[in-house]
């Protein structure tokens, strides 16, 4: 352990750590009940994956639906490792949670008659997605949350949860101040998910599974981490790599079509709602018919959809700036990694098996998605399980300690460049254990102890760098694990699922810093 030297301190009764729909719910919460919050942001006010979001909230409609029809499309999506209970909890919180957000100032497009507009989406049974500025709901929800002013430190990242006897004691950093310590009963992980384990994802460059790592190392587990969902229709260009622009399901929900190179269905007979299945239905046909015309990309035919720029405007702008006018061509589409299904275990007030450590949104595994998260339950999730993490962080006042002595563990990592390469070849759409082994010894091959970095920058870096790497190794441990294809997780050497892994497979730390399954 090496001890480290502090330049900064200060004291909160919550720290939230990221600035997207789950950190900002929470820490508006928590503050309207009386508690000091400080949010950390490693990035800007628009740095997350919240203000990429396109489709909209799942939310049960007034009419022609109910919580049961929502679960049910819940539970069938998430293809039998759905908690039932924090399924219907979730969905039964929607509809408050949507008028909290409303009242804070968030506007959604309205219907001809007035009311609150909805449309479908993959694995839903009817039109339950609302939704803002056509297809900029995420930023929607982003500039409501951001317009509330909570105080946020900018450019902070946090190194480590510091944990004692009773629990979390609060929280180190690193800024432009150098290294600092947040005294804190309470912290609650909101950071996103881990786009950047591969090389092509929709999640901004922050997306580097920073909460994973943080609750790994603070004696936390995750479970379901091996289910990571693919969004079927990314925007495709010749040789792209970092965040690609998303093709939102609701272009298919507005009548679009998935054809191949050769102008042929991609989903006729692969499932009864065809290019409105759930997505990893969808990823793997896509996947399966590339591999079988020896082809990188498939298109998206949104032609006969009637005032489409008017209706996607972000989409239109994504696909005029390469050259493609939805109205006119066809968008050439692939899937890339999309949100991680799985993460921190929680309950659903965001309670870890850390005293006084929280998670919500996509960091956390809350049950809701099971195998596949579907369609639109994101925003939910953060916005219903955010509200109820910032109620319960009030529980843990009593606790307040203070932090006395400092010492971390030294961390390692592989070069990003390589772990993208990996994770992207042997642990996308379709994995085998072959490959998954192969991932596992060069990522271990290819690790190298941290070194002390000389800028804020590059310190923060270095700590992507080491989420990463500890969270490819935990989802390379449990894709080897589960011996079966189920959901977005499918192995071409077992391709039926095995009722003896209907159970979410848990990962934790060794001593050593190594992931063990948690059996």
């Amino acid at each position: 352990m090496t001890p480290v030297s502090i330049d900064w301190e200060t004291e909160a009764d919550l720290v939230v750590i990221g600035g997207g729909v789950a950190g900002l719910t929470a820490a508006r919460t928590a503050s309207l009940r009386g508690l000091r919050v400080l949010t950390l942001s490693k990035g800007g006010a628009t740095d997350t994956s919240t203000q990429y979001a396109q489709g909209g909230i799942a939310v049960v409609a007034p009419h022609g639906d109910s919580v049961e029809s929502h679960v049910h499309d819940t539970v069938e999506a998430g293809a039998g490792l759905c908690d039932g209970e924090a399924v219907r909890s979730i969905v039964e919180g929607g509809q408050a949670a949507v008028a909290a957000l409303t009242d804070l100032g968030a506007v959604f497009d309205l219907a001809r008659d007035g009311q609150i507009s909805r449309t479908r989406e993959g694995g839903h049974s009817t039109r339950r997605i609302i939704h803002a500025g056509g297809d900029a709901t995420g930023a929607e929800v982003q500039r409501a949350l951001n317009a509330a002013g909570l105080p946020v430190l900018f450019g902070a990242a946090a190194c480590r949860i510091l944990t004692g006897p009773a629990g979390v004691q609060g929280v180190l950093a690193v800024s432009e101040k150098g290294f600092g310590v947040v005294h804190a009963p309470a912290v609650l992980l909101a950071t996103g998910g881990l786009g950047q384990l591969y090389a092509l994802s929709t999640n901004p460059p922050g997306a580097t599974a920073d909460g994973i790592a943080l609750a790994l190392w603070a004696g936390a587990s995750v479970a379901d981490f091996e289910f990571v969902q693919f969004h079927p229709t990314v925007l495709y260009t010749p040789g792209g790599v970092g965040r690609r622009p998303l093709i939102s399901e609701a272009v298919r929900g507005e009548g679009a079509i998935l054809v191949d190179s050769e102008g042929d269905s991609v989903t006729a007979d692969v499932h009864p709602r065809g290019d409105l299945a759930p997505r990893d239905v969808v990823s793997r046909a896509i996947a399966a018919r590339m591999r079988a015309l020896g082809t990188d990309h498939v298109y998206l035919d949104a032609r006969a959809i009637d005032g489409f720029a008017q209706r996607f405007p972000t989409i239109t702008a994504s696909c005029l700036a390469i050259g493609i006018d939805p109205r006119s061509d066809l968008i050439p589409v692939a899937p890339a990694a999309h949100y991680q299904c799985g993460g921190v275990v929680t309950d659903t007030h965001g309670r870890t098996a850390v005293p006084g450590l929280y998670a919500a949104g996509e960091v956390a595994r809350t049950g809701l998605h099971g195998a596949n998260r579907l369609a639109s339950n994101s925003l939910l999730e953060g916005l219903v399980v955010g509200e109820r993490a910032g109620v319960a962080a009030a529980e843990r006042l009593a606790e307040r300690r203070q932090v006395t002595e400092i010492a971390i563990r030294a961390t390692e990592y592989a070069d990003r460049e390589v772990l993208q390469e990996l994770m992207t070849t042997h642990a996308s759409v379709v994995r085998d254990g072959a490959g998954l082994a192969e991932a596992m010894k060069r990522l271990d091959d290819a690790v190298t102890p941290a070194e002390a970095e000389s800028t804020v920058a590059r310190r923060i870096t270095g700590l992507e760098d080491a989420a990463l790497t500890v969270a490819a190794r935990s989802l390379l441990l449990a894709a080897s694990a589960r011996t079966e294809s189920r959901g977005c997780h499918t192995r071409s050497d077992h391709p039926a699922p095995d009722e003896r892994l209907r159970r979410p497979l848990s990962v934790v730390l060794d001593d050593d810093g190594s992931p063990r399954l948690d059996q």
